[in-house]
């Protein structure tokens, strides 16, 4: 195991710190990679709502009819699953090409590094702002029996965002140092995708329910997609995002710490 001195540490902490207060700098990095995606189109960002619409539209009656599942449940259920998976999917990915996809940035300007992670995670953050409409729209032709689960959507979101900000920069470090990293977390993901239950629930497992609750992608896709259904979030779902949030900030901070200042020299 690697050694990270206290040095390391203050440097990874102000690094960190440093990008919190930058919030102009990854804001603006992040609208303008979407604005720069959609330069020239007529409806712009609304792409991503149009799409993933229609992808909606097209499988809800399908998977409804090949799972035998009452179509009136199994769309929201769909719809939000869908949705959060584009963004837990997105958040993985893209976390791996972090730093490199701004090797001019990190090369040419003093920023502090994490600034490209958060820039990633404010901009997914942003397709699944535009994507919830589809979600919204499904909602008013479904309503769903809210409670008061449904004010844990907001802390459910921030922390997503704090897991996706130090997989960012544990994937960042590990892509810009070994390029095999995306395609192998990308086909990883994919294979994650059929794991997780998206498509189809827990329930219909029976006892082999536990291929969905050893996968820890079933217990963040849970804490926002339960509140929306009107779902209590179960104990156990929480104790798993926990303890996936300290072990990975715990591992990701040691390791940033330790190789942070050879991260300008990998990309």
């Amino acid at each position: 195991m690697f050694r990270v001195s206290r040095a390391d540490v203050a440097s990874a902490w102000r690094d960190l710190r440093r990008s919190v207060a930058a919030t102009h700098v990854w804001g603006m990095l992040g609208w303008q990679e979407i604005r720069q995606r959609y330069r020239r189109s007529t409806l712009g960002p609304l792409w991503l709502t149009l799409s993933t619409g229609v992808l909606i539209a097209g499988m809800g009656p399908l998977y409804g009819k090949l799972l035998n599942q009452d179509i009136s449940t199994y769309f929201p259920f769909l719809a939000i699953g869908l949705i959060v998976w584009q963004l837990l999917a997105g958040l993985v990915n893209e976390s791996c090409t972090a730093f490199t996809s701004a090797e001019s940035l990190i090369k040419q300007l003093d920023l502090p590094l994490s600034v490209h992670v958060l820039r990633v995670v404010w901009k997914n953050l942003i397709v699944f702002a535009h994507n919830f409409a589809v979600v919204l729209a499904v909602l008013v032709l479904f309503p769903q029996n809210w409670g008061w689960n449904i004010a844990l959507l907001p802390f459910a979101m921030l922390v997503v965002a704090l897991n996706g900000w130090w997989t960012g920069l544990f994937l960042g470090m590990l892509g810009a140092r070994f390029r095999d990293i995306s395609p192998i977390v990308g086909s990883l993901v994919q294979i994650g995708f059929f794991l997780t239950p998206v498509l189809w629930s827990v329930d219909q497992l029976g006892r082999h329910r536990w291929v969905a609750v050893w996968n820890p992608l079933y217990h963040f896709l849970e804490i926002l997609r339960a509140p929306l259904l009107g779902q209590a979030i179960a104990p156990t779902t929480w104790l798993v995002v926990a303890g996936v949030t300290i072990a990975g900030w715990a591992l990701t901070f040691a390791s940033f710490g330790r190789f942070r200042a050879r991260i300008a020299y990998w990309v």
